[in-house]
């Protein structure tokens, strides 16, 4: 290949890049990059986009402030306008940062977004009386299973009792039962048929 063909051949791939380059620049920034649900040891972060960006994926980068060491969350084919940062540290600063991915490149950050993760005795107390939590919510489901399987253990215990006492009594009216019978048959009986037949005669 001569000097002209490998000059093309550079020129094409510099031209190339180029365009990509350009391209990937239209790619606008992800707006109103927000932290929500902030607790001790994780967050999330949520973002938007502009309408008919051609956004395949997002980049997310979270650091502590001053700190060099970033962690990088990629996630591509995706719709979802959030990420859940977690493995944070109590009272501590972060910054995050989002781009937009498309099949040329990514787009530039967005503005950098710093909070504070709380401390565990001020999460604790900032928790309003009303708020439930889940640990609790299965908590009171325990209760209420336990409550259910004693109320249903009391009845059949009472069920239990009761057609024990029904049988006694049962059982106790049947020697009253004989005896009626003895005695029905006894006053059947005569003096001159002592043996309470009219048609018998004694042997």
């Amino acid at each position: 290949m001569g000097k002209k063909g490998f000059s093309a051949a550079a020129f094409l791939v510099l031209g190339y890049l180029t365009v990509s380059s350009v391209y990937a620049d239209f790619l606008s920034a992800p707006l109103n990059v927000t932290i929500r649900e902030l607790e001790v040891n994780s967050a999330v972060v949520t973002w938007e986009t502009l309408e008919g960006d051609p956004v395949i994926g997002f980049a997310i980068t979270q650091q502590k402030k001053d700190v060099r060491m970033l962690r990088f969350i990629q996630e591509v084919n995706t719709s979802t306008r959030a990420c859940a940062l977690w493995d944070l540290q109590e009272d501590t600063e972060y910054i995050v940062q989002v781009r937009s991915i498309s099949l040329q490149g990514s787009s530039p950050p967005s503005q950098p977004l710093l909070f504070r993760t709380p401390r565990e005795a001020e999460k604790l107390a900032s928790k309003s009386p009303d708020e439930v939590t889940m640990e609790e919510v299965d908590q009171a489901l325990r209760a209420g299973e336990l409550l259910i399987i004693l109320v249903v253990l009391i009845m059949w215990a009472g069920v239990i009792v009761l057609f024990c006492r029904q049988y006694d009594i049962i059982k106790d009216n049947e020697p009253n039962n004989n005896k009626d019978k003895a005695k029905t048959s006894s006053e059947c009986s005569t003096p001159e048929h002592p043996q309470g037949g009219l048609l018998r005669s004694n042997v």
